[in-house]
């Protein structure tokens, strides 16, 4: 098999500003919704020219550390479940270990083109299939008009819950769950393949263990970023071995986000469950939407579909504009939520005072 050399992108002083922002949306993204984050920074850096395989590996870099922070952010708020984030971490790591395996074999073989074909399609298809089903479940809620109300277990979740397998249950308090490890280590498993395939585990994990497993969005979203920080520290060591990691991009990536994760695991603290699966769903299907048209343009390069100069370039322009719009979309949301969600706080303190004082 031919090796393809890996070109690492030109820092320039427009590419750096760029990529601050990136890790700083994706920060308050990640410390949101828990998911890392890795389902816009991937997509966005392949938008202003990183390979795919690069892409993945750097963000898995950044990932680590920015999960940690996160983590203990929100275990400081009673959101975490330590020992469930540990159970799937340990199914995670495994696979973590295929998932490098997969994407180091395509970039050998078809080179940048394949990668950025194969993470593009991925993209596609998980976050068609995670993001529609987020949104149904979110106009669910919202045509119930329950929108504040306490987040109820889904229909399957209870199921598997009820589903009892000797010498393989488990209790985990903090989510206020007890199910079978049969059901929990093939969901860590596959959040692990995902997280070295795209960057992205989050989207199998945090809606894995909110309709599987029966945990709610904000313990799952918290939690999620324990298993973030295994993954992350795993991939990294596997995919630096092969010269993959752009140490840059990573410390980029993370001095954006570290602030930006902070912001958003507080933002978590003034709002209903109903938000976060509304901003979940509505930047999944945006991103979904970004990837699918540039596979075109990668099918062209691989000499399987003939495309011009200059459907290429307007197809690449804009899939780069709907990225953006994504990212404005769930940083408006994010932002509203929380300012309505402070101002309510600070309403319901007010009126408490008054009461008081009378």
């Amino acid at each position: 098999m031919e090796l393809h050399a890996i070109q690492f992108l030109d820092l320039t002083v427009t590419n750096v500003v760029g990529l601050l922002v990136i890790g700083f949306v994706g920060g308050v993204v990640s410390g949101f919704i828990g998911s890392g984050g890795a389902f816009v920074l991937t997509p966005a850096m392949m938008s202003i020219g990183v390979p795919a395989i690069v892409a993945v590996a750097s963000n898995m870099c950044h990932k680590f550390p920015k999960a940690l922070v996160g983590a203990y952010r929100r275990y400081r708020f009673g959101q975490v479940d330590i020992k469930l984030g540990l159970v799937m971490s340990a199914a995670a790591a495994a696979g973590v270990w295929l998932g490098t395996g997969i994407q180091h074999t395509i970039n050998v073989r078809f080179g940048e083109a394949g990668s950025n074909l194969y993470v593009s399609l991925a993209f596609v298809i998980v976050l068609t299939i995670v993001g529609g089903f987020v949104l149904y479940d979110t106009v669910r809620i919202y045509r119930s008009g329950s929108l504040g109300a306490v987040e109820k277990m889904a229909r399957l979740a209870k199921w598997f819950q009820a589903l009892e397998v000797p010498g393989t249950m488990m209790r985990f308090e903090t989510a206020g769950i007890r199910v079978s490890a049969l059901f929990i280590l093939p969901l860590g498993f596959a959040t692990g393949v995902l997280a070295a395939t795209i960057a992205v585990g989050g989207f199998i994990g945090v809606p894995g263990m909110i309709y599987v497993l029966g945990v709610s969005s904000l313990v799952a979203s918290a939690t999620e970023l324990v298993i973030a920080f295994v993954m992350g520290l795993g991939g990294t060591y596997i995919f630096a071995t092969h010269g993959l990691v752009d140490i840059r991009l990573a410390l980029i990536l993370l001095a954006g986000s570290l602030f930006g994760v902070q912001l958003g695991a507080i933002g978590t603290t003034y709002v209903t469950p109903y938000v976060i699966k509304a901003v979940m769903a509505a930047i999944m299907l945006i991103v979904a939407l970004s990837r699918g048209l540039v596979v075109p343009v990668y099918l062209a390069q691989l000499e399987v579909l003939e495309l011009g100069a200059y459907s290429r370039a307007w197809l690449q322009i804009a899939s780069f504009w709907l990225l953006v719009l994504a990212l404005c979309v769930g940083g408006f949301m994010i932002i509203g939520a929380m300012v309505r969600g402070h101002r309510a706080v600070v309403l319901q303190a007010r009126q408490k005072q008054a009461l008081q004082a009378k």
